[in-house]
């Protein structure tokens, strides 16, 4: 299905999203949208897929002008859209998320359901097993199952947004593979990234925005320096590793294990220092969350013991860990890390003592307007954080972390950010590190971050867990190879 948008403009309030923007997509293509946190890509998918409408312009599908005024408009007309954070219900099964909002009976026919689930899975080399509940599967099985249950409604235009962050290496590859299979069967992918090398490796032909203005076009072979200068409107310098002086111990494990009813680990020790980073590294579901949320108290360890600037800690719970300088950042952002419905400022107030009855508005005001300026957050000190685009959640999330803090615990630190956004936090927690002596302890999918900002490195396998590793000796290669399975036997 050829896809045209036609002189597309959205506002909301005083900022333009999107300025009449033109963009002609044809069938059996994966067209890239890139483009910095802010710059429209979002927006200009959602008036597609009709989750917003536009302010003017016009969209036209297989040369014919629809009006598209819903989700469930979106789909009768053949374009899907999978979130950043997939729309699923986790309580529920797999098999009852395939079929939620299609057509038909009330109760259609479980067996043939199954049958026709199974029947897709093939064609994509997917094994979800469809009687599990969507809360056990990993982003990137999520994933999956959106895809399929949007080819099941009948789909022949799929937008992803922003797929590729917090899955893993391995995820993304099934993920490129599942996609390139759909372009060879006709259908329409709109890839929307901020991640130049997916695009990359992907597309066949990219669209940049910048301000919400579609500021230019291109087709393989990409020159990255002539994408980043359309993305950002400059040159952005990427930088060296830096060298760290280790302070005294934030944080240390003396034989910890840890379990849940999927595994086992440990027994791990471990002595992190501050002014030091350590990137927890492997594949989805290796391991690394639960040791990081036993690390800031959300699980207890099953043995040994956990000292904090030298206290004992074990066993105390996530409130004890705050009071004793531990701050934890979720990769959930509307789950775990924010309230949607509330804005900026009371997120702002709610993230600090108060130490009275009564809330200083004026001065939640000119805290959280100094947040927002501090963290480049695209938004007002009313903005509610549902409003906001992914990235600038993310960093909301930053700015909303306590200080000081001597051990930092971070899931995803960078997850939607683009380039320059990502070496302006990194900037912000390295002075933390330097100026302030937190320690820093993160868990990243992507190899190259978890190699370029940490200081040691801990790989996690099936529930074993490395030796520290010095990152500035070790390599894509050999990270690879022990978050895949191999060169165990040497530790």
């Amino acid at each position: 299905m050829n896809v045209e948008l036609i002189g597309i403009r959205k506002t909301f309030g005083p900022v333009t999203a999107n300025d009449n923007i033109h963009l002609r997509i044809l069938s059996g293509t994966i067209q890239g949208i890139l483009g910095e946190n802010g710059a429209g890509k979002s927006t200009l998918m959602k008036v597609l897929s009709g989750f917003i409408q536009a302010d003017q312009g016009l969209i036209l599908l297989d040369g014919k002008e629809v009006k598209i005024h819903s989700p469930a408009d979106a789909i009768h007309y053949g374009v899907g859209m999978l979130h950043q954070d997939p729309l699923d219900f986790p309580p529920m099964k797999v098999i009852e998320n395939f079929i939620a909002g299609s057509p038909g009976k009330i109760i259609p026919n479980a067996k043939e359901v199954i049958a026709r689930f199974n029947e897709l899975q093939r064609q994509f080399d997917f094994t979800l097993d469809p009687q599990a509940h969507v809360d056990r599967l990993t982003v990137g099985e999520r994933q999956q199952l959106e895809i399929l249950r949007l080819l099941w409604l009948g789909a022949q235009v799929l937008i992803l947004d922003e797929p590729t962050t917090g899955i893993s290496a391995l995820q993304k590859l099934k993920l490129f593979e599942t996609l390139r299979k759909l372009a060879a069967q006709g259908k329409t992918i709109i890839f929307v990234s901020h991640k130049l090398e997916d695009v990359e490796q992907l597309c066949h032909r990219v669209a940049v925005l910048r301000r919400g203005q579609l500021v230019g076009e291109a087709t393989p072979p990409y020159r990255i320096d002539e994408l980043v200068q359309m993305m950002f409107g400059k040159v952005v310098s990427f930088g060296g590793r830096e060298s760290y002086k280790p302070g005294e111990m934030a944080l240390e494990l003396k034989d910890v294990s840890i379990e849940d009813y999927r595994m086992r680990i440990g027994p791990v020790s471990l002595q992190a220092r501050k002014r030091e980073v350590i990137g927890l590294a492997g594949m989805e579901g290796s391991g690394q969350l639960l040791f990081l949320r036993a690390c800031t108290g959300l699980i207890r360890p099953t043995a040994g013991r956990m000292l904090v600037n030298g206290k004992d800690l074990t066993g105390k719970g996530y409130h004890t860990f705050l009071k004793n300088g531990v701050v934890y950042m979720p990769a959930s952002r509307m789950e775990e890390g924010l309230v949607p419905g509330c804005s900026l400022m009371e997120h702002f107030v709610l993230a600090r003592d108060q130490g009275g009855f009564f809330v200083d508005w004026e001065g939640a005001q000119k805290i959280a307007q100094e947040q927002i300026a501090g963290y480049n957050i695209h938004g007002r000190p009313d903005s509610t954080v549902e409003s906001l685009s992914g990235g600038n959640q993310q960093r909301t999330l930053l700015a909303l972390m306590r200080t000081p803090a001597s051990l930092i615990l971070m899931e995803h630190p960078t997850r939607g950010l683009d380039i320059e956004s990502t070496l302006y936090i990194w900037s912000l927690l390295k002075e933390r590190c330097s100026n302030q002596g937190s320690a820093i302890l993160f868990i990243s999918s992507d190899l190259d971050e978890i190699l370029q900002y940490s200081d040691r490195i801990l790989v996690f396998f099936a529930g074993r867990v490395s030796p520290p590793l010095d990152a500035a000796s070790t390599t894509v290669d050999q990270l690879g190879q022990l978050i895949g399975g191999r060169g165990w036997d040497a530790f």
